[in-house]
């Protein structure tokens, strides 16, 4: 799937960001980083359905499991046009953009990394799952120090300095209240990116990260 060859491109990419030099190579991208890609979320359909059925893996050119590589510039100072990583979700069938639960692959020259969770949810979202930490610390903790999870995965993202308003700043799980983000990353080396069993690899780290993904797929009143 993903080769020395794609990370190669990702750097160029990185040295060229423009499009003249993206439009030249636009069949080297389609060889070396979306063919690989949708090779892999094809591959990984049948797994998430053993683990995760609400997850979809969608191995379309665009719209699917492949995130877009044309970066938003709209409002960023930096109007480089293109990512030069290669982002993979498979997002719950409910969800609508990248905030809704689902798992992710990242490949890039810098590093690569699985992703599992809610990347900065909407507001009502993030207040049910902080509700559900609130009503439900001991099922929180089950999940966050499980120990098949917590073997390879980590909690991430960005959270408050203070409480959110309205939580006891003595509630046992307030330092998780307290997260805007409900992610946990895994790591990749570039061996295990590269390597044929990549889709197995993927397999074992998402199915371990299942019972973080039902509870956040609970408080918002989605099947996992």
């Amino acid at each position: 799937m993903f080769s020395q060859a794609t990370f190669n491109f990702l750097d160029e990419l990185a040295a060229n960001n423009a499009r003249a030099w993206f439009e030249a190579n636009q069949t080297r991208y389609e060889a070396l980083v979306r063919e690989p890609a949708l090779t892999f979320i094809a591959a990984m359909a049948p797994e998430l359905e053993k683990f995760a059925p609400q997850f979809r893996a969608e191995p379309r050119r665009t719209g699917g499991s492949l995130m877009r590589v044309h970066r938003d510039t709209r409002f960023a100072r930096d109007k480089r046009p293109y990512k030069t990583n290669i982002g993979i979700q498979f997002r719950h069938e409910a969800g609508k953009d990248v905030h809704a639960p689902g798992f992710y692959l990242h490949i890039a020259t810098d590093g690569c990394f699985f992703g599992a969770g809610c990347w900065h949810p909407e507001s009502a979202i993030l207040a049910g799952i902080r509700a559900r930490i609130t009503d439900h610390p001991e099922r929180w903790f089950a999940v966050r120090d499980d120990e098949q999870f917590a073997a390879h995965w980590t909690l991430a993202g960005e959270s408050l300095t203070r409480p959110p308003r309205g939580y006891a700043v003595d509630h046992p799980a307030i330092d998780d209240i307290k997260r805007k983000d409900f992610i946990a990353l895994a790591p990749l080396s570039f061996a295990e990116a590269t390597d044929v069993d990549l889709t197995r690899l993927a397999a074992q780290r998402f199915a371990a990260a299942a019972p973080l993904m039902a509870f956040l797929c609970e408080a918002q009143g989605v099947a996992y």
